[in-house]
């Protein structure tokens, strides 16, 4: 098994990695965890998947478990679908003594992470992600937020979990568009912090064997964030680099309603996007944008869209999280390996596109 421990003033938490972790779920939550009742939050996908063997498995364990099941995509982040959560959990009759499971992808460890900091003002939660997506960014760093009408993420708090539980077994039920989703955000981590991960997934043979090799490269990527989070954990400044081709990205997925676009192939398409006009600038190492694309183009991402409402691209981009009064702090790339934050102009985001 591998293990990180994320550091930070008054709390620590580990994060466990190995293949076959998920069978044993119960026994390993049991060895940190000495209260009875365990709400599992999960999508209606992953409960079809495997709902009943979580189930079981935690109740071979001891525990009194409620499984609250919500409608798999992002418009489950919304304060309707958070409402109806906690009026299950608090039906379960949990207390702040219990445990919170959030047992999926992106979308459900937010909206879980963020119901566990609220109600009751904060009950324990672990994330337990199965999503290459969730288990190589968003269920490490105590991010947690539902969105509002105007922007991704805008209702959102920092919460911890006790632990997180990565299994990339788990990944071989995932359909191969949503394999890739994640490996967008393996590929942030390359282009802003580690030419040799960069290197490695150029070099990679997908072709044979996706998952081959994702065991190392999820270690990788969540090494790289937790020590981010462990220098900078409220994201007033190094963290602010994990966003690169988030502002266009995000901006993307709102413009089209979340539906056409997952957050990876946005992300993708905002990372390419910022790249080439940073390179046209002299701002960015020559060559570096079609390395970029070239990697997107290996795992099926996209990199460019045409036809797009740009002042409705603006108005998206508005509210942005990293937004400084009339400036904006965007992500850029001195070359592979080196991501920094460059402040602008909100306006001046339209060069970008």
């Amino acid at each position: 098994m591998k293990e990180l421990i994320v550091e930070l003033p008054g709390k620590d938490y580990p994060i466990y990695i190995e293949k076959g972790l998920f069978g044993r779920l119960g026994k390993e939550i049991s060895k940190i965890y000495k209260g009875k009742k365990v709400a599992v939050v999960t999508d209606e996908n992953i409960a079809a998947e495997y709902g009943r063997d979580v189930e079981a498995d935690l109740l071979s364990s001891g525990f009194l478990v409620k499984l609250v099941i919500i409608k798999p995509g992002e418009k489950s982040k919304s304060l309707e679908v958070y409402a109806e959560v906690c009026d299950k959990l608090l039906e379960f009759g949990i207390t702040k003594g219990d445990l919170i499971v959030a047992f999926g992808g992106g979308v459900t460890g937010d909206l879980a992470g963020f119901v566990a900091s609220t109600l009751l003002r904060g009950i324990t939660y672990v994330q337990v992600p199965t999503s290459l997506l969730a288990q190589v960014d968003s269920s490490v760093g105590g991010k947690v937020a539902i969105d509002h009408p105007r922007g991704k993420n805008l209702i959102g708090s920092f919460y911890h979990p006790r632990a997180v539980f990565i299994d990339p077994e788990i990944l071989k039920t995932l359909d191969s568009r949503f394999l890739n989703d994640g490996m967008a955000e393996v590929i942030k981590y390359a282009c802003i912090r580690s030419p040799e991960l960069f290197e490695k997934l150029s070099e990679m043979e997908v072709e044979k064997d996706p998952l081959n090799g994702l065991e190392d490269i999820i270690y990788t990527c969540c090494k790289i964030k937790s020590g981010i989070v462990q220098r900078d954990e409220k994201d007033a400044g190094e963290r602010m680099v994990l966003n690169f081709g988030h502002t266009l990205g995000h901006a993307i997925e709102k413009y089209y309603g979340f539906e056409k676009y997952s957050h990876g192939e946005a992300v993708a398409i905002g990372m390419y996007a910022i790249t080439l006009k940073t390179e046209e600038e002299g701002i960015t190492k020559a060559g570096t944008a079609a390395s970029i694309k070239r990697l997107l183009t290996k795992y099926s991402l996209p990199f460019k869209i045409e036809g797009m409402d740009k002042p409705g691209l603006l108005e998206a981009i508005a509210l942005d999280k990293k937004s400084d009064g009339d400036d904006l702090n965007i992500v850029v790339l001195s070359e592979i390996g080196d991501g920094y934050l460059k402040k602008i102009k909100k306006e001046e985001i339209l060069r970008y596109l």
